[in-house]
């Protein structure tokens, strides 16, 4: 589990836990019906459990822009996050940005959400980190930066647990990355509860990806990689060898490991391991194809391997994943 190093907290008492709203115009944003749909997705599952385990063993506090200097330092708080849906938010003003930061630091575990991953990107604060920026700020993020994005992983995971730092993409992927958070801290049975609540059918993992054609995220900027990753999407029964890959976009196997390297943080031959097994992960929970076949339509012509490879990625066996796939 990406959290396991989380669960200690769930036995502090209380977990305290602090996010900061990093909105411009908070009147804004009321005008337009509430906070933004990352803090709300953040928040909401928190309060939630909160009102089950009660004050003695989790508070959690909002904080906005123009409330934060009169939040405590934050070494009373365990877990602090900085929330911001739009690049044009309160980390624009250096005074602001410092303050935020120094309160993020002074916590066990901290990150961002949103677009404030980008600025804890541009803040130095992810260099040799995995980041789940959301896909839309790749190209924010490549300018300007002097190579510091080159020291960054970012990845395209809905959110990521490195050390103690916690990055996620935003929008409702927020909500999973809470109840994730959730299970962590207080187990499946208060993550189940909260869950129910929200009615959420199922929580995304972090292993999983921000749906978005990668044709959208670097068809411009880096189109062999998009048209190295749309052909592993449109060949997942019967696999291409990375040489093969290589050569049809035009490029060397090097050329193309540093491109997935640097813009998907992982090497072309596990990228393509992953979206086969989560491909067949979706086959698992959606229909009622066997394991052998499902095991065959993505690619693996034995079924060790597949169970194997399944569950090191998972944490589980393709057919304790079809156990729980959801009744008819």
């Amino acid at each position: 589990m990406p959290f396991s190093s989380l669960a200690k907290l769930g036995h502090d008492a209380p977990l305290r836990i602090l996010l900061i709203d990093a909105a411009l115009n908070p009147a804004e944003a009321a005008a337009a019906g509430g906070p933004s749909l990352a803090l709300a997705g953040l928040a909401q599952p928190w309060r939630l459990a909160a009102r089950l385990l009660g004050a003695g063993r989790l508070q959690v506090e909002v904080a906005g822009a123009a409330q934060l200097a009169a939040v405590p330092a934050a070494h009373d708080y365990q877990i602090v996050l900085l929330v911001a849906d739009e690049i044009a938010c309160a980390l624009q003003e250096p005074a602001w940005r410092e303050l935020a930061l120094q309160r993020c630091q002074q916590a066990q575990y901290w990150g961002a959400v949103g677009a404030a991953v980008l600025w804890l990107v541009r803040a130095g604060q992810m260099e040799g980190l995995r980041a789940a920026l959301p896909w839309s700020l790749y190209g924010d993020c490549a300018d300007g930066l002097d190579g510091v994005c080159e020291r960054v992983i970012l990845t395209p995971h809905l959110y990521e647990v490195d050390g103690n730092r916690l990055t996620c993409c935003g929008g409702a992927a927020s909500v999973d990355f809470a109840l994730g958070l959730l299970l962590a801290c207080f187990g499946a049975a208060v993550q189940s509860q909260v869950q129910e609540a929200l009615c959420v059918d199922r929580v995304r993992g972090a292993d999983e990806r921000q749906r978005v054609a990668l044709q959208a995220r670097f068809g411009a900027s880096q189109p062999k990689l998009a048209e190295a990753v749309a052909l592993m999407e449109s060949n997942i029964e019967e696999p291409l060898a990375a040489d093969d890959i290589a050569q049809l976009v035009g490029l060397s196997r090097r050329q193309l490991e540093r491109l997935f390297k640097q813009y998907l943080g992982s090497l072309p031959s596990r990228y393509y391991l992953e979206l086969r097994l989560q491909r067949s992960r979706q086959l698992l929970i959606e229909t009622h194809h066997s394991i052998v076949q499902v095991g065959l339509m993505c690619g693996f012509s034995s079924g060790s391997h597949f169970s194997t490879a399944f569950g090191t990625l998972f944490g589980m066996t393709p057919r304790e994943q079809r156990q729980r796939r959801p009744p008819d």
